[in-house]
């Protein structure tokens, strides 16, 4: 049997790498021995913390064609933000929480997309529904997908679903919630030692709006004046990147975890349509965007809805 690759998006987050992991050992109590796990990018240090703690590997770098071959997203759907050679690829399933954009099979497959604060609160039902055993570290890892979606239950894409799942997670991980999602936070907030393009890579989506290729950034710091002190430079890496990649814009969210508020640096040739998009006016081609935390739903839909 051919395997079955399993894999979230490009920059992956903690949900991304989580439910790569989850899908796999799904399929695997499925049937599906040959389903394995693989990342589509370097693995971010808050995600490193959850995988250490609950003493699980990161899964394979994808370097493979996937022409022709079977495969499973998870956290994902756009292919722009898969996989490069997704189009030959054959979809067997997506699990995911986000928009459907972009997305084209030439057979049918399971889809299933639920509007939830994260995509491991669907397996963790995909789970209960089959009555299939949640392990220890398995039940650790969606705890610290959800945690690290709904920023330990503060984003507004958090659910009572969500929150319900980790009360459950958490007693069979064997954490508390509250200590352990504030430890894991901390652990991806540092921005000190990362470089500006790290910054800016390291939780990065590019989305179609219209005739608009916009790229959206986002990085969760415990001090948005840490991040804002390097803004020269910031922008010239975002330019950089808006002349050789082809966007039209470039923003980039830095969201502070323990007050719930926003600041976005611009980029690009939407800047004035970005202020409008949150009623605005870029002041240095910043802003300050209060009690905005979801890039998913708090971002997203209003420059979508600016540009399209």
């Amino acid at each position: 049997m051919m395997s079955t690759y399993i894999f979230g998006h490009k920059n992956p987050d903690t949900d991304a790498i989580s439910s790569a992991i989850i899908m796999a050992d799904f399929e695997q109590l499925h049937g599906n021995k040959e389903a394995k796990a693989f990342r589509l990018g370097e693995v971010g240090p808050e995600t490193q913390y959850a995988l250490d703690y609950f003493k699980v590997e990161k899964p394979e770098l994808l370097t493979d064609d996937l022409s022709n071959q079977t495969v499973i997203l998870v956290d994902h759907n756009e292919f722009q933000q898969s996989a490069d050679t997704i189009e030959n690829a054959t979809i067997k399933h997506v699990i995911d929480h986000h928009r459907i954009a972009n997305f084209e099979t030439a057979g049918p497959l399971y889809y299933r997309s639920e509007p939830v604060g994260c995509t491991a609160t669907i397996l963790f039902k995909m789970y209960n529904e089959r009555n299939y055993e949640i392990k220890k570290h398995i039940a650790g890892l969606m705890l610290s997908a959800i945690i690290s979606d709904s920023l330990l239950f503060k984003s507004p894409t958090c659910t009572e679903q969500d929150v319900k799942a980790a009360k459950a997670l958490a007693e069979i991980a064997g954490v508390d919630v509250e200590e352990y999602g504030l430890a894991m936070l901390k652990a991806g907030a540092s921005t000190t030692n990362k470089s500006e393009k790290q910054l800016l890579e390291t939780d990065a989506k590019s989305f179609n709006m219209g005739e608009h290729t916009v790229r959206i950034a986002q990085v969760n710091t415990v001090d948005i004046d840490e991040v804002i002190a390097r803004q020269d430079a910031l922008e010239n890496e975002m330019n950089k990147a808006i002349a050789e990649e082809g966007y039209d814009t470039f923003v980039l969210v830095i969201t502070d975890i323990l007050n719930s508020d926003s600041k976005i640096l611009v980029a690009g040739s939407d800047k004035d349509k970005i202020g409008q998009a949150f009623n605005t006016t870029l002041e240095n081609n910043t802003a300050f965007l209060p009690n905005v935390v979801s890039r998913k739903k708090q971002i997203v839909p209003p420059i979508t809805e600016v540009l399209s």
